[in-house]
């Protein structure tokens, strides 16, 4: 989109408005792929943290998600509901709720990282090799100075 086609008020902050642009595409897109095992996205990312981790307390997961508690509560239970996840007392802490993935959970993480791989490929059709690195340190940067700035 050229600055002429942006929006009037979005020339403010045609930066915004370019990452809002892309950051729903790409959501778009990664529904679209993820929709072939039954996941929405989000759900992937917190099944990958479970792959990588283990058995999680359910707060845990909200500071490695970026998100809210209610948002990863809906969450857990949707991928409880499906099968892909099982909750529990944390063991020590009843308080706390175990979440981990289950057989059925884990059995998709080949699909789930083929998945990742034909969005990155897809996201970059285009893109020369050569400006890869330097769109990841871009986007690297401002994802440092947006936390910074949530965080104060």
């Amino acid at each position: 989109m050229t600055d002429a086609a942006l929006p009037g008020p979005a020339h403010a902050g045609p930066t915004s408005h370019a990452i809002f642009r892309v950051a729903r595409l790409h959501r778009t897109l990664a529904a679209r792929l993820l929709r072939e095992v039954g996941l929405h996205p989000g759900q992937e990312t917190l099944l990958m943290h479970l792959w990588d981790s283990g058995p999680l307390r359910q707060a845990d997961l909200v500071p490695l998600l970026g998100s809210d508690s209610a948002t990863v509560t809906r969450m857990v239970a949707r991928l409880e509901q499906a099968g892909y996840v099982r909750r529990s007392p944390w063991p020590g802490d009843r308080r706390a709720t175990r979440v981990e993935p289950t057989a059925a959970g884990s059995a998709l993480r080949p699909r789930v990282e083929a998945i990742w791989a034909e969005l990155e490929r897809r996201t970059l059709d285009g893109v020369p090799e050569d400006q890869r690195a330097a769109i990841r340190d871009a986007l690297a940067t401002l994802e440092r100075g947006l936390t910074e700035q949530t965080h104060r």
